[in-house]
């Protein structure tokens, strides 16, 4: 028990990164019904563009001076790659079967790890991202690495900042529209093709928050971080209820605390020894999915369809 507040940390952390991505999930399909399965690649291209506009910057540059224009960085190139993926991947299938734009999206997060491990110097290989130097600091208990100190910063803050644009600001109620119904909302008025772009690149500016932390967090970035992040947040976004933007974080959250939960004590139980520890944490997260699709199929803060209607 004595290292309890120490897993909720580390659970509380990457559930806030998982959340972070869920976003963009969550918001694409709650316009469009569509999932962007290369959300993950979006994820990991916000990563590697932080990384290149640190590696511009004059040597010695601290990381405390460089981290809002690595982040500035991250967002651009995140919010460039999935404007770029609506318009030239997904707007012109948007009448077309569902299947047409899931397999389009598969698609475009090969097309997207390849380009990156061909074009990217050392692309096969982890790059190192650098990481803030000191101590960690004692939170009630937990140890707190600095450059985890950033995550749960931005996290909170940019849900407030997209709580406050959704519910506050007219494209934020246009999107509210679109997603209640789109044909109406283009007899009155609304531009739904703008308001989906803004949609995608949101998500993408959130992701590219998260690849920021995902970088200081762990030291590097590499072409394959977007495929399980991509499908952790995924899980994330159907726990807390696929469309709500608030259900996305709480199921990050819970994700990863119990992720962080599992890895450490699941080994502790008698005859469970060998589903313990990190090589397994995976696998518990789809439990835990599984588990929650089957008492509650709409997630955690969904709505059935009998209650809309």
């Amino acid at each position: 028990m004595s290292e309890l507040p120490q897993q909720l940390a580390n659970g509380l952390i990457l559930g806030a990164m998982y959340g972070l991505i869920a976003i963009g999930y969550t918001m694409v399909y709650g316009i469009v019904q569509l999932i962007n399965f290369a959300h993950g690649e979006i994820f990991m291209v916000g990563g590697f563009g932080a990384l290149s506009v640190f590696l511009a910057l004059p040597a010695g540059t601290s990381l405390a001076l460089a981290l809002p224009v690595m982040l500035l960085g991250g967002i651009a190139v995140s919010v460039l790659v999935g404007i770029a993926a609506e318009r030239f991947a997904y707007r012109p299938l948007r009448g077309a079967p569902r299947l047409a734009p899931l397999i389009t999206a598969i698609g475009l997060s090969i097309a997207l790890q390849q380009a990156v491990w061909k074009w990217y110097p050392d692309g096969k290989q982890a790059r190192v991202f650098p990481q803030f130097k000191g101590e960690a600091f004692d939170i009630l208990g937990a140890t707190v690495q600095r450059g985890d100190v950033f995550v749960l910063v931005a996290a909170p803050a940019c849900m407030i900042a997209l709580g406050f644009f959704v519910a506050k600001t007219r494209s934020g109620r246009a999107m509210q529209a679109t997603a209640q119904d789109p044909d109406t909302a283009k007899l009155m008025g609304i531009n739904t093709d703008r308001i989906i772009v803004l949609a995608f690149a949101i998500g993408a500016a959130f992701a590219g928050v998260a690849a920021v932390a995902y970088g200081l967090r762990t030291g590097e970035v590499q072409f394959r971080m977007g495929f399980i992040m991509g499908l952790k947040a995924f899980t994330a976004a159907v726990l807390g209820g696929i469309g709500n933007i608030y259900g996305a974080m709480l199921g990050g959250v819970v994700l990863g605390v119990a992720e962080a939960l599992a890895t450490a004590y699941i080994e502790e139980i008698p005859g469970m020894e060998q589903f313990g520890g990190g090589a397994w944490k995976d696998v518990w997260a789809f439990v835990l999915l599984i588990l929650v699709l089957l008492l509650r199929p709409q997630g955690l803060l969904g709505e059935r369809v009998a209650d809309r209607a």
